[in-house]
């Protein structure tokens, strides 16, 4: 009876043993991705920290990231992938943001990527009225894939780029420089404290998710190993829409949910993209793709918009003056209840753009400059000049300005 039991069990135990073995051999590979040592398996805060979240996400909490994102996962490794980046530095993203764009921290790090505005300037990523890059998908993740590439460069080991990622590579050199080594075990010490608590439970995070993100026994288990896959059959494209395009025209145009357009472009602060360049990037589905190039035409702005920020004496029929339009217009657009306005409060102005046919001046009022002005005919401030004959920039209340020909 023994025996035969043995024998219906057998194809399990081989099955099991397989299995342990193939995920024993991904998980050496995610260490050596990082460049960890076998042994750090053995680590017992991480295991700790894994088996907690193993539990926690079994109830969804690693799947609803995983599926939220599924959408841009394939571009965050295409782009890892083309900087030489290992794929495991996906995990960087879902520790810092949970593949959120939305994220933001008390210390002002945004994004998927959670660049501080310092950093994230210093990687090229435009924060102004308009657009805050840190939040672009695509834009965000080359600025990461560069900064992780530099701190590797700087320190030699990924686990080192990732532990600079979180404390900043300064604090990350006098840590090594006290331990007397870049060994990872070492700057764990918590009695020594080489570097900070944070970043000593950061790399260890990084890491269980990766782990975690590796066990196919474990997505399989819980009934998602299409996770496994479906990443590979969905993706984004980057199109170029004119100045002051409507996110809501562009899904109408795509027949898809304004809210799903939106989630790709979290980037931009407002339902237009910014009215100062020719044309901007805007990301959409893949699969769209096709439809936007058949469908997709660029109208004639008659309308474009600017922010403009209240200073100390600003009303609504000032600013109404200031930029042609009824301060009704204003109120409305903006949606506000009463004419009280505050300081540095953030107002959204349509700008109706005049015909080349009419309005061939524009007359000078309190506050204008010849950039201000420029920025709002979409010249630039020696275009005006010349049509005007200014050798300054000086101009006078009451001027009139000739803006076309």
């Amino acid at each position: 009876m023994k025996r035969i039991l043995i024998l219906l069990l057998l194809p399990f135990i081989a099955y099991a043993t397989l299995t342990f073995e193939s995920n024993y051999k991904k998980e050496l590979e995610v260490l050596h991705s990082f460049d960890i040592d076998a042994s750090f398996l053995h680590d017992p805060v991480m295991n700790q920290m894994k088996e907690a979240k193993r539990s926690k996400y079994q109830h969804k909490h690693f799947f609803q990231a995983m599926d939220e994102a599924y959408l841009f996962i394939p571009m965050i490794k295409s782009i890892m992938a083309d900087k030489g980046l290992p794929a495991e530095f996906l995990f960087l993203a879902m520790a810092e943001s949970n593949f959120s764009t939305r994220a933001y921290s008390k210390k002002k790090a945004a994004g998927l990527w959670q660049f501080m505005p310092y950093t994230g300037k210093l990687y090229g990523l435009k924060i102004n009225d308009y657009v805050d890059e840190r939040r672009d998908l695509i834009k965000s993740t080359k600025a990461a894939t560069k900064y992780l590439s530099y701190l590797h460069k700087r320190f030699g080991k990924w686990y080192l780029a990732a532990i600079a990622y979180n404390c900043g590579g300064g604090r990350l050199s006098k840590g090594i420089k006290r331990a007397g080594t870049d060994d990872l075990t070492v700057l764990l010490d918590p009695d020594k404290k080489y570097i900070p608590r944070e970043s000593r439970l950061y790399i260890r995070k990084i890491v269980a998710l990766a782990l975690l993100g590796s066990d196919e026994s474990f997505l399989i288990e819980q009934e998602y190993g299409f996770l496994l896959n479906r990443a590979n059959a969905y993706s984004i494209s980057t199109v170029k829409v004119p100045r002051g395009e409507q996110l809501s025209r562009v899904a109408k145009i795509l027949h898809m949910p304004k809210k799903d357009l939106v989630k790709l472009n979290r980037h931009l602060k407002y339902d237009f993209v910014p009215p100062h360049d020719s044309y901007y990037d805007i990301h959409i589905p893949y699969i769209k793709l096709s439809e936007f190039k058949q469908n997709y035409k660029p109208r004639k702005m008659e309308q474009i918009y600017i922010v403009h920020t209240v200073t100390a004496g600003d009303n609504l029929s000032y600013i109404g003056k200031k930029y042609g339009i009824r301060y009704r217009a204003i109120k409305d657009f903006n949606n506000l209840k009463s004419d009280r306005l505050s300081l540095k409060q953030k107002l959204i102005i349509p700008i109706v753009k005049p015909s080349k046919n009419d309005n061939k001046a524009y007359v000078v009022k309190q506050g204008d400059t010849l950039e201000s002005i420029a920025n709002l005919y979409k010249l630039s401030v020696k275009e005006l000049k010349n049509k005007n004959g200014l050798t300054s920039s000086l101009i006078r209340i009451g001027a009139k300005l000739t803006i076309y020909d």
